[in-house]
């Protein structure tokens, strides 16, 4: 375990020994293919994920925020923001939240013994890969319209529907899943959390290709999927609690604070190259604002992740704290990507090398960039769905 943090240096006065040894321990064993995949935004497969996964299982850092007695960490707060920050610097992958970040903690205080026996060894190791199906294509923001159906047989459900812009469901051995199980009262009251196994009879996966080329989202058909009843969490018609439980650790998860500061290192190093005639656009007056605009706006989102997950850890606040951090986060990291797009230029829109050799310079993969975070505002509920929610709980009175 790593050194404690100091608690009288406050947010940001992480000990040096802890930082050091994170830092160290990172840059000694991050993969340069991988570091490199995570600098120039190319795609990375499951190898790569995996791979760092094992090399942080190794270490006992694949899930700091788990109680140690399942395989965590004893760090505080300051000290998981500080190694997420310090893993980005280094151009580390972030993990897929699914099974850590998401499920993980789901279990740990809503599961069943048996079901936490059996699934948090495999999702701390990495020998099980999960999806989340929760998206329908007749509910995604009004997630509690969804239609796939869950009918139980004895000790078995059996489940009919789809489910759409399923991320990694390609890769996913397993799927935490919302189906309707009663549709006689309140539509949020016939919900039921499921876990399904992607290699079940029944189970089909279809791609989705974004509009930055790459294949990471999906739908999933479930053509009367057989699933043991001991795999539901909670109890029948009580999915739709467990389900905002989860969200909330999906909508915290989004901050990714130490990844705006490393693309906002990208924006300043493209923005300070000489063009043409010989000028730095970092020069500009008109830019200029906007980058220092851009920069309060970082330091603003990590004070307020700072505070919004302190408040959830103690139980304070009215439960719109996610919502809030989640508009505030994706609206900063869409910025990002907007105004790297503007400094690269016309050299953003060379994508001639991504199926080949991966280029130096880091210019030409700005769109991938920009493209790809046009979703963040949608995905774990779109950002009008939050102020929604904002407006409920804050602005009532």
């Amino acid at each position: 375990m790593v050194a404690e943090s100091n608690p009288d240096k406050g947010f940001g006065g992480i000990d040096q020994a802890f930082h050091d040894e994170v830092a160290q321990f990172v840059s000694a064993n991050l993969p340069a293919d991988i570091a490199r995949k995570v600098d120039i935004n190319a795609p990375l497969n499951k190898d790569d994920y995996v791979r760092w996964h094992k090399i942080l299982h190794s270490k006992g850092w694949a899930a700091p925020s788990w109680p140690v007695e399942y395989g965590g960490t004893d760090w505080s707060l300051e000290q998981r923001l500080a190694f997420e920050e310090i893993c980005a610097e280094h151009s580390a992958p972030r993990l897929p939240q699914f099974g850590v970040g998401m499920l993980g903690p789901i279990l740990i205080s809503r599961g069943t013994d048996e079901q936490r026996k059996r699934y948090l060894p495999k999702i701390l190791s990495a020998e099980e890969w999960w999806c989340q199906g929760y998206s329908e294509p007749g509910a995604g923001s009004d997630l509690a319209s969804l239609k796939t159906r869950a009918v139980r047989e004895g000790d078995e459900y059996v489940v009919t529907g789809s489910k759409i812009w399923t991320t990694y469901a390609h890769y996913a051995d397993r799927m935490f899943a919302l189906v309707r199980t009663d549709s006689s009262g309140r539509k949020q009251q016939g919900i039921t959390f499921l876990l399904l196994d992607m290699r079940s009879p029944g189970v089909s996966v279809r791609p989705i290709t974004g509009i930055n080329g790459q294949h990471v989202v999906n739908e999933v058909f479930f053509d009367n999927v057989r699933v043991p009843a001991k795999d539901r969490v909670g109890e029948e018609g009580e999915g739709w609690a467990v389900a905002k439980a989860l969200l909330g650790h999906e909508r915290t998860g989004i901050a990714r604070v130490g990844f705006c500061k490393k693309q906002f290192a990208l924006l300043t190093r493209i923005s300070s190259r000489l063009d043409i005639t010989g000028k730095r656009l970092l020069d500009d007056p008109v830019f200029a604002q906007k980058l220092a605009a851009l920069s309060a706006d970082i330091e603003i989102l990590e004070w307020t992740n700072l505070r919004v997950l302190e408040a959830l850890a103690n139980n304070r606040g009215n439960g719109s704290e996610a919502s809030v951090l989640k508009v505030i986060a994706t609206e900063t990291q869409q910025r990002i990507t907007e105004l790297l797009f503007e400094a690269a230029g016309p050299a953003s829109l060379d994508l001639a090398a991504a199926d080949g050799p991966l280029p130096e310079e880091d210019s030409a993969y700005v769109s991938s960039f920009y493209f790809d975070w046009r979703k963040a505002s949608i995905y774990g509920g779109s950002n009008e769905i939050q102020r929604n929610i904002i407006s409920k709980t804050v602005l009532k009175d």
